[in-house]
């Protein structure tokens, strides 16, 4: 590879032919590294079955991925001062294709986890070094549309995570979900060297800071696992969990302390001096939280309390990405123009409203009754992330920019994992509740209980078996109240986030510089 051009200066940004192909190789590069984070989800199964373990034992080729991805995507600032934005980025996605055909070919539970592992802390620095990428091809005018099309990929990637992981597992085999990342991702790779090799941005041999990159390691990890088998084991109930809990605490509280005193910190904590980063940043988890709880809780609805298929299930929730692929590169193109608040404002807004239309289901909503309010949610979904993104890389120098996605795609990602620890764990508890409510009201000398249990009889079911049909109702009609709370719980939290954005100070300008429409 060639020596980093320090002392050039900054070439044009690129226009014709050689950004359209650029744009497509990036996009590819992070719908590929996002789609893993949920392609994998529905072929745990099978991947538990083929190499002799517990489904539950499965789940750790989803945590060890998130874990290794989420140490190394605050790192993604360093890394690229340190190697250049450009070697980093292809080598990131060399990694990320390298380790997925290792994950293809494992044949034990422990190498593939290792593999997982590997994979994730190698695709780490890919997402948020694809944006900075983008931002800095394009030119300034059009910055909003590469803002565009980058959150388009991001979003609409775990939407189809599910139905493509289904489809290859059940018509291939699981290796296939990750073979399939073999071509796009050298493909982005030649492209993105070829284009942009001769682009490199300045290094700078800046030391590692070894104790902040340990107290992260530790940190990230306790509260990884502890959010991975948290609802399995009781919560706090447990010793293993409380453990990991006081080290999760300690750890990244002392890493706040240190990184804000380093002199050369891994995580640059700074940015969050920064207003409109922090509003950015805080607007942005919270969302995430709330969109992400929804995103999980309602297929597992399907598919445990309505007995969907994990097809039929990633059907029902896919029309979300419909109305959000066509609205985003208009959104993109306006950007400008639009008051950014208002538009995550109503975002919002939409998604609040979808919440609470969800929260009005019961257990015999038709599938196409499902798929509307998913379909209107889509609307919000660009409105939600292009702005910003905008917002909290509005104001900051062109070399912070790698720092700043690193850091807001680590408490985005972080957002996600916490949402569907708390989420499933709510709705497990709430439906405990419900059912033990409703059992209350179920009376053996009840004219409601007695009929139905004669119903069942004259169908040539026992009394045993008719009070098991009966426990079996009860816990469809009680997880069903229980996805209701869940529901109704994100909605009024998306109203309570609108105030925050208001806290972000105009004017947001192009992504990456100071200087405002």
């Amino acid at each position: 590879m060639a020596d980093t051009p320090n002392d050039t200066k900054p070439l044009p940004p690129l226009h014709g032919a050689a950004l359209v192909l650029l744009t497509i190789a990036v996009a590819f590069s992070t719908f590929m590294e996002v789609l893993d984070m949920t392609i994998v989800n529905v072929a745990v199964p099978h991947i538990a079955g083929s190499l002799g373990v517990s489904p539950s034992e499965g789940t750790w080729t989803i945590s060890s991925y998130a874990l290794a991805s989420a140490i190394m995507q605050p790192l993604t600032g360093w890394i690229a001062r340190r190697f250049g934005e450009v070697r980093s980025f292809v080598v990131s996605v060399l990694l990320f294709v390298t380790f997925s055909m290792v994950c293809g070919l494992a044949t034990s539970m422990p190498l593939l986890v290792i593999a997982r592992l590997l994979q994730g802390a190698g695709s780490g620095p890919m997402v948020a070094l694809s944006l900075t990428l983008l931002l800095s091809s394009y030119p300034k005018a059009k910055q909003g549309i590469a803002l565009a099309l980058w959150a388009m990929t991001v979003v609409v990637a775990p939407i189809f995570g599910p139905i493509l992981g289904g489809w290859l597992t059940d018509n291939f085999s699981w290796p296939w979900i990750f073979y399939i990342n073999l071509p796009v991702g050298l493909a982005a790779a030649v492209i993105t060297w070829g284009l942009l090799h001769k682009r490199e941005t300045k290094t700078a041999k800046t030391p590692i800071d070894a104790v902040g990159l340990g107290l992260l390691v530790l940190g990230v990890g306790a509260l990884q696992f502890m959010l991975d088998n948290g609802n399995d084991n009781d919560w706090f109930a447990s010793p293993m969990i409380t453990a990991l809990g006081i080290v999760a605490l300690v750890c990244l509280t002392f890493l706040i302390v240190w990184e804000l005193h380093a002199k050369h910190p891994v995580v640059d904590l700074a940015l969050f001096k920064e207003r409109n980063f922090t509003v950015g940043v805080v607007a942005l988890t919270l969302g995430m939280f709330a969109f992400f709880g929804i995103n999980v809780v309602f297929p597992l609805w399907l598919q445990v309390t309505l007995n969907y298929t994990a097809t039929w299930a990633g059907l029902a929730t896919a029309p979300v990405g419909v109305l959000a692929f066509l609205m985003a590169p208009i959104l993109g193109r306006n950007l400008h123009r639009l008051e950014l608040r208002g538009v995550v404002t109503f975002s919002f807004i939409v998604f609040a409203i979808t919440s609470y239309w969800f929260s009005t289901f019961n257990s015999l909503a038709s599938f196409s009754s499902l798929v509307w309010p998913r379909f209107v949610m889509g609307i919000a979904i660009p409105c939600f992330f292009i702005p910003l993104n905008q917002i909290y890389l509005s104001g900051l120098p062109p070399e912070q920019i790698a720092s700043a996605t690193g850091l807001s795609n680590f408490c985005r990602t972080m957002g996600s994992s916490i949402s569907t620890a708390a989420t499933v764990t709510l709705w497990q508890h709430r439906g405990e509740t419900h059912h033990a409510t409703l059992t209350e009201n179920i009376d053996a000398v009840h004219p409601a209980t007695t009929g139905f249990l004669q119903q069942v009889s004259h169908m040539g079911m026992s009394h045993t078996q008719g009070l098991g049909l009966l426990n079996q109702l009860v816990t469809r009609e009680s997880l069903t109240l229980a996805v209701n709370d869940v529901f109704l719980g994100c909605a009024v939290l998306f109203v309570l986030l609108i105030p925050i954005l208001w806290f972000a100070r105009p004017p947001f300008g192009s992504a990456g510089g100071a200087v405002g429409h």
